[in-house]
């Protein structure tokens, strides 16, 4: 790991000076610990690491970056797979500190500071009987799962994290405070619909809250090798007539040992019932386990925080991680043949696969609604890795990057892009046009040449602005 490049020592003083925060340096015995994501495979040494603690330090950090002509990476959870929460030889601001969660319930709003986790939201939320839709890892940051869409276990109920926002604060790349809701600055709202951290740092975020029983039903149901083509054709069908309370993901992995289920890859259709009507949801299961009866069931009633938490271990800060995505609309046999035969080849613990069932109240929101690519289709499939040793890095992002290549020609072309590692064969590494499509290239690149003119704010999934160099070494 090479040394970072580093501003003068006077000019860091000064810049401590300024702050109501901290700064924290590579002298520092904090340093490397605050330096790491959640992927061990993006090592990287940030010159210094800014602990903004208001506003006025994200605006004081963004005008030292412009500068002293500093790469800037901006981190809330700092769970990215593409590692775009921190940065080599630059400024990492760190937006932990915003992590405070205010519930209106009379209203049903929830104001979520930039900082904040999925976690911290689920738990504020439910002690009121309300839910924002968010993800499926409960240590992710809010701020970038709901700038990049917002896929979870109520996706079907009450459709993307996006689809709830309903106002957003934020200081642009120039140190502006920015509001945007229906009202004030509609369009910026909408970049931040899909859009991701491309337009200004996003200090609070307000969402609508929507009605959540106490206990919900779910649960798990679980096949060996020899059921997973029966199960899986019962899913396709089942998919055409699933209600929007009900929301499933099915996984293909192998088990970690404390589950004690072997060392073979299993199938696991997972789902979430949303709605206080426990047999209804039984009776919605009891549908698709006529047509593929499980070798395990586990079922049961369980918490809106504790059913978020179930897959945080699989998950913890410091794997390595490779994810690639893709939508489609079919689970014709072609397609089953492929998920099948990828999936008997996982003998290993470290790759999986999640096939999202889509629609429900997502696929009803009207696709220039949102920035967010694409709406339409029946099933998203994410592929990948979640590995710790580093030998393994080549084989099993390999196996990644050929499942993904084999499933291109059932695509529809959506792209999701939390779900996405930096593909080093796209130029720079990000394929906007390819993700969004013309007209919603255009709608961002009109607001990235408003609010960050520069591209100061390009360590994300980069909405570049034409004319503008910023080739500047991200490394």
């Amino acid at each position: 790991m090479s040394a970072p490049a580093f501003p003068q020592p006077s000019a860091v003083k000064e810049l401590a000076a300024r702050l109501h925060g901290s700064v924290i340096t590579p002298a520092d015995p904090e340093y490397d610990e605050a330096r790491r994501v959640w992927n061990a495979m993006i090592d990287r040494s940030p010159a210094l690491i800014v602990r903004a603690a208001d506003e006025s330090d994200i605006a004081v950090s963004l005008a030292f970056a412009r500068k002293h002509s500093l790469p800037l990476a901006v981190r809330s959870g700092g769970h990215n797979v593409a590692g775009h929460g921190t940065v080599e030889a630059g400024l990492l601001l760190d937006l932990r500190a915003f992590n405070e969660v205010t519930v209106d319930p009379e209203r049903r709003l929830v104001q979520v500071g930039g900082g904040a986790t999925l976690g911290e939201l689920d738990r504020a939320t439910s002690a009121h009987g309300l839910a924002v839709p968010v993800g499926v890892i409960s240590q992710t940051g809010v701020a970038g799962l709901c700038l990049g869409g917002g896929f979870g276990w109520l996706t079907r109920t009450y459709g993307l994290t996006v689809d709830s926002l309903v106002a957003a604060d934020l200081i642009s790349a120039e140190g502006e405070a920015v509001h945007a809701d229906a009202h004030a600055n509609p369009e910026l709202l909408w970049g931040l619909t899909g859009g991701g951290g491309n337009f200004g740092v996003v200090t609070s975020f307000t969402f609508t809250a929507h009605p959540l029983p106490p206990t919900l039903y779910a649960g798990n149901l679980i096949y060996h090798r020899a059921r997973w083509h029966q199960a899986l054709v019962a899913l396709g069908d089942w998919a055409t007539e699933l209600p929007d309370e009900m929301t499933v993901i099915a996984n293909v992995m192998v088990p970690p040992p404390e589950w004690d289920m072997g060392d073979e890859p299993i199938l696991v259709v997972g789902f979430l019932w949303a709605d206080p009507d426990h047999d209804a949801g039984a009776a919605c299961v009891e549908r698709f386990t006529r047509l593929a009866p499980p070798e395990i069931e586990d079922v049961s009633t369980v918490t809106w925080p504790e059913w978020q938490s179930v897959s945080d271990s699989i998950f913890p800060k410091g794997v390595r991680a490779y994810w690639k995505n893709t939508a489609f609309d079919s689970l014709s046999e072609e397609v089953i043949n492929v998920l099948i035969a990828r999936g008997a080849e996982q003998t290993w613990q470290g790759t999986a696969f999640d096939i999202h069932i889509m629609g429900g109240a997502m696929g009803r929101v009207p696709a220039e609604a949102t920035a967010f690519p694409d709406r339409s289709s029946a099933f998203w499939l994410n592929i990948y890795g979640f590995w710790t040793d580093e030998e393994q890095d080549e084989h099993h992002v390999q196996f990644v990057r050929g499942f993904a290549h084999q499933m291109e020609r059932f695509s529809t072309g959506g792209q999701y892009v939390n779900f996405s590692s930096n593909d080093e064969r796209a130029p720079h590494g990000f394929d906007a046009f390819g993700v969004y499509g013309a007209e919603k290239l255009a709608r961002l690149t009109a607001l990235k040449r408003r609010y960050d003119p520069q591209n100061l704010l390009r360590l994300n999934h980069n909405i570049a602005v034409p004319d503008v160099d910023t080739d500047a070494a991200i490394p």
